[in-house]
């Protein structure tokens, strides 16, 4: 897969950070450039507005950014078609993360040029007649940016050219990093404070930001700045500055304050809440639900404004394709035409590749560049009983479907010669370890994706322990989704045309829960805030990998088997099994410092067809890289000694 640079067509301006003044906006009338006179009328502030919401595109749903955001974590290691853009981020020595090679580019390059439109909205919309609690979306999009940034990078620039804060229109090749602190006390903290203010406590569009989604970054901006202040294991930051606050507070009062932000967010809902069931969380049917506060939306209803093409999307944004990279290639599965399992290419007796691609929530397009490790499936979902997060997060069961391919056999032939059906198990992800031997040598049922065979079942089997980089669960949670599939196939080589979640409401819990381990207090215990997602999820109505309604309440048992003492690790065990997949981890990991300790090693079997023995592999997480490198673009763009732009990349790379 070739490594790309997302790019826009028919720029007028190259935008960098230090020679930036437009913007990318998807709307009626799309615009290559944004002028100061833009700003000088209401539909130019309110298209400014419209193109924070659209830049979202350009970020989430984008899976290199998925890549940058999981590959390398607890989650997720490389899968066997993966690049250089995975092996650099795997810090298995696979590959080596380098200025060049880090997908962290994927924000550097967008976050700027939304940063620099909301500056001119900002700064000219009152002066237009638009409203502050329209303005306060950008100041929301403008301290959302700057969070992203500064988690990942260290201090960035506040002068993109014409001053901290300020509309650029320069074309100076210069930049100088502000610090953290500087950051947060000047932009971060209060722009959500000022948006919080302002926005309506009920969207002004569908999925516009309100005071609650304000709420949510406020406390999440707290709780990440109060782990900085404190840094408990010495990481270093960059550009240098001492860890104290310039507002004169200390570690324990902005965790205090992400507590008290997050349970104003929990007792003040508004349009949001919590889905009954994990499930229908990430259903595609359900998408836009109330739990879900902040998305990269997109719609199957026109590829203008969606910015994909629906048939054939090559791997680039706005387009969404980060499920994509989680995809193995399930389309390799075949069965058999007899019993026998006999082949006779005279005769046209086959296999039968017995499940097509499908755009559909459990398939879709396999680019197998991203896999899950062994420990994520025995250890972070060890109850699969009780707890319904495995089975609505992963593809466990691969179904036939050979019937919508136009292939009329209506019946085949899988494991043990026994028959199977559309919509049967062809093969199956095995929840745990068998007692007994799979069979994955068989010399009469072929498996050609080196499934086994348990005596008695139909479909072919891989245990946990067989996980491989070849084979493994697809993520279903944020896969494709279409409505225009009639009784076929469908396009699952198009953009996928669902939103990807940015936010949702759950994480008020996590939030405050962290907050208290830190030492914040409160009407709620940390215990108690878990214990409301937990229970949620052992709630089922539906077993999405059974392919079966399933009505059981095991809240109880969930609500028992979580510790009396809740620790950092254990939260972020949950935050695992609650947001697998979404682009949290990396965040998570380095917001606590645990990054190098529980992503140290993972264990997976080899990329090779059929190999089910597992080899553990060890990261060196050093701590320079807790800071993603500048992107080499952004270096090479500048004007300075080589000294100067030496000083200008967080140190390590």
């Amino acid at each position: 897969m070739k490594k790309f640079r997302i790019n826009t067509a028919a720029k007028i301006l190259l935008c960098t950070v230090v020679l930036s003044s437009c913007s990318d906006i998807l709307e009626e009338e799309p615009r290559n450039i944004y002028t100061p006179e833009y700003f000088e009328t209401e539909g130019g502030v309110l298209g400014g507005i419209t193109s924070m919401y659209a830049h979202l595109r350009y970020i989430y749903g984008n899976g290199y950014w998925l890549n940058a955001c999981e590959t390398g974590t607890d989650e997720y290691t490389y899968g066997h078609a993966g690049d250089g853009n995975f092996k650099d981020m795997d810090m298995s020595g696979a590959g080596n993360l380098t200025p060049s090679s880090s997908r962290a580019d994927v924000l550097w390059n967008n976050a700027f040029r939304n940063i620099n439109t909301a500056n001119g909205v900002i700064a000219k919309g009152s002066g237009v007649g638009v409203s502050d609690a329209i303005i306060a979306e950008a100041r929301f999009f403008r301290a959302f940016d700057y969070f992203m940034l500064v988690q990942t990078f260290g201090g960035v620039p506040l002068d993109l050219g014409s001053g901290e804060l300020q509309f650029n229109v320069s074309t100076s090749r210069s930049s100088k990093r502000n610090t953290v602190p500087e950051v947060y006390s000047k932009v971060i903290f209060p722009d959500l404070i000022k948006a919080l203010a302002d926005l309506p406590s009920a969207p002004r569009i569908t999925g516009g930001v309100t005071k609650n989604v304000a709420r949510l970054f406020l406390a999440k901006a707290y709780l990440t700045y109060g782990w900085w202040l404190q840094n408990p294991n010495g990481i270093p930051t960059y550009p240098q500055a001492d860890r104290i606050d310039p507002n004169g507070q200390a570690a324990p009062w902005y965790f205090q304050h992400a507590y008290d932000m997050a349970l104003e967010g929990i007792n003040n809902p508004g349009n949001y809440g919590l889905q009954s069931t994990y499930y229908d969380v990430n259903l595609a049917q359900n998408d836009r639900n109330k739990e879900m506060m902040l998305y990269a939306d997109h719609t199957e209803s026109s590829e203008y404004y969606d910015g994909s093409s629906h048939s054939y999307n090559t791997g680039a944004s706005p387009g969404n394709f980060a499920a994509w990279m989680t995809t193995w290639d399930y389309t390799f599965l075949e069965s058999s035409p007899n019993p026998q399992w006999q082949f006779n290419a005279q005769n046209n007796i086959n296999p039968v590749r017995s499940v097509q691609r499908e755009a559909a929530q459990a398939y879709g397009r396999p680019w197998k560049t991203m896999a899950p490790t062994i420990e994520v499936v025995k250890n972070t979902f060890a109850d699969k009983t009780n707890d319904s997060r495995y089975d609505g997060t992963f593809v466990t069961t691969f179904r036939g479907n050979w019937n919508k391919a136009g292939i009329a056999t209506p019946t085949l032939y899988g494991a043990n010669g026994l028959p199977v059906q559309p919509g049967s198990a062809i093969l199956t992800f095995l929840n745990n370890d068998p007692a007994g031997t799979i069979d994955y040598s068989n010399s009469i049922y072929k498996s050609n994706v080196g499934a086994g065979v348990v005596s008695g079942r139909a479909d072919f089997v891989i245990a946990p322990s067989g996980i491989s980089r070849y084979a493994y669960p697809n993520l279903w949670k944020i896969g494709t989704y279409r409505t225009d599939n009639g009784t076929g196939l469908g396009q699952p080589n198009g953009g996928i045309t669902r939103p990807f979640p940015v936010a949702k409401f759950s994480e008020f819990y996590f939030v405050a829960a962290e907050a208290v381990v830190k030492g914040a207090s409160g009407a709620m215990s940390a215990r108690d805030l878990i214990n409301v997602i937990r229970a949620r999820a052992g709630k089922w109505r539906w077993d999405n990998n059974g392919n079966i309604a399933k009505t059981e309440d095991n809240s109880a048992a969930m609500i028992a088997a979580t510790p009396s003492a809740i620790t950092i690790d254990y939260i972020l065990a949950e935050r695992s099994r609650e947001y697998y997949g979404e682009g949290y981890r990396w965040f998570d990991l380095v917001r606590t410092q645990r990054w190098g300790d529980l992503a140290k090693n993972y264990t997976i079997c080899g990329p090779a067809v059929g190999n089910h023995t597992p080899q553990t592999f060890t990261r060196n997480i050093s701590n320079y890289l807790y800071l993603r490198p500048i992107p080499q673009d952004q270096i090479d763009k500048m004007q300075g000694t080589q000294a100067e732009l030496a000083a200008y990349q967080n140190p390590g790379y």
